[in-house]
């Protein structure tokens, strides 16, 4: 039987995946020289050509129905921000929360829940692909991210946007990010997503706004959002990776 073009993408991932694993086993000395950081650059940046050798970032993700729905779709990472200003949005249902979007903007915004619920909205069915393993599908309603950064007009130099969330991490004073490029940002199923399964987004898995990326593994899709900044590169963002992860590690491009 031949195998679908979603198989080979999976197969191709994962030995990518499995060859660099093998190749680091013995050389942890290495991570520490000024060259091998850029030769796993070099392989990452690899892995993507590859990658959109077998499929277009253009194309879309598998949507399914309401029959394949998960029974429960679980909470990762953050399950309550434990941030003050947030706690005392939460409280208040989210009525006086907004989204900040500016960066690389002509004209930067601010937009409250209502305001963006009011927006064309999309609705797809889509599964949540964990780096930890685990996977679910859900029904996600939102508004296009394409058509929020119609509204703020981006400028020319704007290459990257940057997603700043309300959750601190573990205690850390830093808060959550990450970042995709504007081929991600504008496609149709990059959405911001404001219901789960029909009901109001649950706290637990981002409310009142997270973004969903549905070509990329669960930990580009961030939550709690408060801020969305259009960037031109990394350089003076945090850790100069384009993420929260990306800056201990993990790979910026998480297509799958």
């Amino acid at each position: 039987m031949k195998p679908s073009k979603r198989s080979r993408r999976y197969f191709l991932r994962h030995a990518l995946t499995g060859a660099g694993a093998a190749l680091l086993a013995g050389c942890d000395a290495l991570s520490n020289s000024s060259w091998f950081p850029k030769v796993l650059g070099i392989g990452e940046h690899l892995s993507r050509v590859a990658q959109h050798l077998v499929t277009s970032r253009r194309s879309m993700a598998q949507e399914f129905t309401e029959a394949d729905l998960s029974p429960h779709f679980r909470s990762n990472g953050t399950a309550n921000p434990e941030d003050s200003e947030y706690q005392a949005l939460a409280a208040r249902g989210f009525q006086d929360w907004k989204l900040r979007v500016d960066g690389l903007v002509q004209a930067p915004a601010e937009f409250t829940l209502a305001e963006l619920r009011a927006m064309p909205s999309r609705t797809q069915i889509t599964r949540h692909d964990c780096v930890e393993g685990w996977s679910a599908i859900g029904k996600w309603t939102g508004v296009q991210l394409s058509h929020v950064l119609e509204l703020v007009r981006l400028q020319p130099e704007a290459r990257y946007v940057v997603f700043h969330c309300a959750d601190p991490m573990w205690g850390e004073p830093e808060k959550y990010y990450e970042s995709i490029d504007l081929e991600d940002a504008l496609h149709p199923q990059t959405i911001l997503a404001y219901e789960l399964n029909d009901e109001i987004l649950p706290i637990k898995n981002g409310a009142p706004l997270r973004v969903r990326i549905e070509r990329q593994l669960g930990y580009k899709m961030a939550k709690y959002l408060m801020r969305i900044e259009a960037v031109e590169s990394f350089a003076t963002i945090r850790g100069g990776n384009g993420g929260y992860w990306e800056d201990r590690g993990y790979e910026w491009y998480a297509g799958i």
